[in-house]
């Protein structure tokens, strides 16, 4: 009996898949304002990550110093902080911090996304199918009033912009996205570099994965959370990041016309959520001098 009992036990161990381990890589610049709160989420997570990698890159500000005081404030999680220094920029940067980690699926967000606590779990579930080789998932605006309205209107854009694409093209979102290791290292060495700061980033890893039948999986249970400063942006300003589309469309010589929508939609909200935005600080600035008070 117990040698058919151990035999179940071994059988059972053998049909049960790893769970990938996962890293979390943060580029950063001059970001010592929403450090603190990315790390904390971070660490806060139901499944922990393996690693938490920050990369400054070459911040005249605080940021350095408020990563080693959480290394310091929580000594058993894997904050790990690096410097990047040889080239100032968000691909150089993220680039390395991708090339420094060690587990199975890299994730990638920014130093102003506050993970949702079961992110490193969801993403573990994403990847449970071998097929996936990157995956991206809805932002809700935390700064932003009517935050889980706003999470759905996110999560409905971009299940939009799937069909829209005929399912050909699965964009990766730099705020909340992971890919695997190996698939990395399949596109690494062909993903744009971008001196000149024309492209959308995140869309030219997604258009180099393409280009190598690497599936793109949206989960749209993988929530992060990230702020809409961009609408602090003056209208000429705004305008250049979401023409970004059409620039990184133009560099891989994409050429169709429903994966113009993004911009349609960002360009439609500009004025409408500026005008939300500013409302909702003023009103959050009030009742804060109330409170003190």
């Amino acid at each position: 009996m117990l040698a058919d009992r151990s035999s179940v036990d071994v059988a059972s161990a053998t049909v049960a898949p790893l769970k990938p381990s996962v890293s979390i890589v943060i580029p950063a610049f001059n970001e010592e304002s929403v450090m603190r709160q990315c790390l904390i989420a971070a660490i806060y997570q139901s499944v922990p990550a393996d690693e938490i990698i920050v990369v400054d890159n070459m911040s005249t500000d605080h940021t350095a110093q408020i990563v080693q005081q959480m290394q310091l404030e929580y000594p058993e999680s894997p904050i790990i902080l690096l410097k990047q220094d040889l080239a100032q920029g968000l691909i150089p940067t993220r680039n390395f911090g991708l090339n420094s980690a060690t587990s199975d699926v890299l994730g990638r967000i920014d130093a102003d996304s506050v993970l949702e606590p079961d992110w490193v779990e969801q993403v573990q579930k994403a990847f449970s199918d071998p097929s996936v080789q990157a995956a991206t998932g809805p932002v809700v605006y935390y700064d932003m009033p009517m935050r889980r309205f706003g999470l759905k209107a996110d999560d409905k854009m971009r299940q939009l912009m799937l069909r829209l694409a005929k399912h050909q093209y699965h964009f990766l979102f730099g705020s909340n996205m992971a890919l695997r290791r190996s698939a990395w290292e399949t596109i690494r060495d062909e993903a744009c570099l971008d001196e000149k700061d024309e492209m959308h980033e995140d869309i030219d890893l997604s258009l180099h994965l393409a280009d190598h039948d690497l599936r793109v999986q949206y989960w749209p249970q993988m929530v992060s959370g990230m702020s809409a400063r961009r609408l602090e942006d003056s209208p000429r300003d705004y305008r250049y990041y979401v023409t970004r589309f059409d620039r990184t469309y133009k560099a891989h010589n994409v050429k169709k016309m429903a994966l113009k929508a993004p911009m349609v939609v960002f360009f439609s909200v500009y004025f409408p959520a500026k005008l939300l935005r500013a409302f909702h600080t003023a009103n959050s600035s009030q009742g804060a001098r109330r409170g003190g008070q």
